[in-house]
């Protein structure tokens, strides 16, 4: 289930989530059938976006940062998750160590800390550990609150990684991978390490994700007896792209086309007096970098210098090669009058929390995260309640949230399906 919170909207809820609200009992069973046969990522974060006709996620991050901007009443509710789920991995577990990306982001750094101290509740001894080949002795960095962050070099003994001082069961990545799995980290068989190596960006691609995601979507669909387009965001492939020559430009066009032409008719479908969108993103990496929106495929003939080399360059500066065209939702949810999209928070299977992510100068057609946007906290609902069954036509007593926390919990089986799917191990044991 997921915890009652305060969202930005508050107007009359519509046919799917009033279906959706309708079908609670039928959906939890669903998803505890479901988690019988596939494991959870460890941990993950959802974009989702609400079009009022359709909520659907955009994006899935199984390392995800953030955790310090959540409310701090989510806290107990991600120290119980924690517990869950590192007592299902190892009950035994003692000792922990946290290995975060390898730059001093402040904001990332206050997202450390708040992992620290979720885990340490938990009742885990927690240090932080880097894997950044500079970093060779102890360093204390001091965060915008004040606060001290301990940063100890990783080492590596045997088939083991520890710190000087330090010997964890357990090992927690909070480093995405994007630059593919550093040497220390791989062959690792005596303690367990969360998430595995092969759901890095080196490895995942968002085009498998959503293909686990449309598999999903449409058993879900059939169980709800809904279409399952109103919780799935369409997407093509568009293969290898070089957007400073201009190689692959013709084929990624076609996929804008051939996507634009398929979105049309579902809005023609449902009478949606909407223009349709195409979001164009890189296959892997997150962060918001490497995304454009696109309303036919002409814009792309007229891109400029500056918005080619942007899609041209990934997180820590890697080259682009692989695109992905996708479905543009649009936002309907403001947080005062910015644009904003629930970012839904899961440890193990459970719904933790989440944010809204606000952006004041970008459209509900555009891309929210990037530079200028901010962070607004979910809070609890002051009646702290359970939902009548059957409740109707009332902006304050459905639970809106739960939509978002079933949409996030989609996409987390779907991560789960596509975890199974690229698991080298599995592929070892066929």
């Amino acid at each position: 289930m997921v915890p009652h919170l305060i969202t930005a909207l508050n107007g009359p809820i519509n046919e799917l989530e009033q279906r959706i609200l309708d079908s609670t009992p039928a959906i939890e069973r669903w998803f505890r059938l479901e988690w019988m046969e596939h494991t959870p990522p460890f941990y993950s974060s959802v974009d989702v976006r609400n079009a009022g006709f359709k909520l659907a996620p955009v994006d899935t991050n199984l390392f995800p940062g953030g955790w310090n901007r959540l409310s701090p009443q989510m806290q107990p509710l991600a120290v119980q998750a924690a517990m869950a789920a590192i007592e299902k991995i190892c009950p035994e577990a003692r000792n922990l160590l946290l290995i975060p990306e390898n730059h001093g982001d402040p904001d990332y750094l206050e997202n450390v800390a708040q992992l620290s101290r979720i885990f340490h509740a938990a009742g885990l001894n927690v240090r932080v550990g880097s894997v950044d080949p500079e970093i060779k002795d102890v360093t204390m960095l001091t965060l915008a609150s004040g606060e001290q962050l301990r940063l100890e070099p990783v080492v590596r003994n045997g088939g083991r990684l520890a710190t000087r001082h330090f010997d964890p069961c357990t090992i927690l990545l909070n480093n995405d991978l994007s630059q593919g799995a550093p040497g220390i980290l791989e062959e690792l068989h005596e303690q367990y390490l969360l998430p595995p190596l092969h759901a890095g960006w080196s490895v995942r691609r968002k085009s498998r994700h959503f293909q686990s995601y449309e598999e999903v979507s449409k058993r879900f669909g059939k169980m709800l007896g809904i279409d399952p387009w109103l919780v799935n965001p369409l997407f093509e492939n568009a293969g290898e792209v070089d957007f400073a020559s201009g190689r692959g430009m013709e084929a990624l066009a076609q996929s804008v086309n051939t996507l634009l032409t398929r979105v049309r008719r579902k809005y023609k479908e449902y009478g949606i007096n909407e223009k349709a969108f195409a979001v164009v993103k890189t296959d892997n990496g997150t962060g918001g970098i490497g995304v454009m929106t696109v309303h036919d495929a002409r814009d792309l003939e007229s891109l400029s210098e500056r918005a080619r080399q942007k899609m041209s360059s990934g997180k820590d500066g890697q080259t682009v090669h692989d695109i992905i065209v996708q479905e543009g939702v649009p936002t309907y949810e403001h947080v005062g009058k910015a644009n904003a999209e629930p970012v839904v928070y899961m440890m193990d299977r459970y719904v933790v929390g989440g944010f809204y992510r606000v952006h004041g100068e970008r459209g509900a057609d555009e891309n929210l995260s990037g530079p200028g946007a901010s962070a607004v906290p979910l809070d609890y609902d002051d009646s702290a309640r359970l939902t009548a069954p059957g409740a109707k036509g009332s902006a304050e007593a459905p639970n809106r949230f739960y939509m978002y926390g079933v949409i996030g919990r989609l996409a987390m089986l779907s991560a789960s399906y596509e975890l199974e799917a690229t698991n080298p191990e599995a592929e070892a044991y066929d």
